[in-house]
């Protein structure tokens, strides 16, 4: 586990129906408390009381909500605080990935932590804390690095270029 209190971690990739219940089972193995962002409408009848206790926030992805603003404040005011968030944002391939975990650790100056489901290999793994530079192409970069197409349940779905796709040539 990362020492840092405090962090957003990025959980990739994400294909399937079965990468939520592994992540939850994950997390209480590791003894990890986080809050998650989950499309709104899953929170219903009757899983929402559930889904609240595991850590789940509702986002409405319809509207611009002003997440990542309150994620930045709420980093800044509560301590230990860890954000989960799936850069892809859904199950079915994205290119390019949402950008909203970046601005909210640049933001909030705090680390990124990527967590891979690797299904080709049973693995899910915590890496190293990544602290963003600032220099968002190379910061890019080196987080999709450390994810492939061959670590999904379906790679189909999972576009290796997902956050990279849009991004300026690297700085030299």
């Amino acid at each position: 586990m990362p020492p840092e209190s405090r962090f957003v971690a990025i959980v990739a990739p994400h294909t399937s129906n079965w990468d939520f219940p592994l992540c939850i089972f994950a997390m209480f193995a590791v003894g990890l408390r986080l809050t998650f962002l989950g499309k709104h409408t899953l929170f219903r009848f009757p899983v929402t009381g559930l889904l609240h206790w595991f850590g789940g926030e509702p986002l409405d992805r319809s509207t611009a909500s002003g997440q990542v603003g309150t994620a930045i404040a709420r980093f800044a005011t509560q301590e230990p605080w860890v954000l989960g968030v799936s850069p892809e944002g859904t199950r079915k391939r994205v290119e390019p990935w949402k950008l909203g975990f970046y601005r909210i650790a640049v933001g909030a100056r705090v680390p990124i932590v990527t967590v891979s489901l690797d299904y080709s290999r049973r693995l899910f793994t915590i890496a190293e804390p990544f602290r963003p530079t600032g220099r968002e192409g190379d910061d890019l970069r080196e987080l999709q690095s450390r994810f492939s197409k061959a670590m999904a349940l379906y790679p189909e779905k999972f576009a290796e270029s997902g956050l990279t796709a849009s991004l300026p040539p690297a700085t030299a």
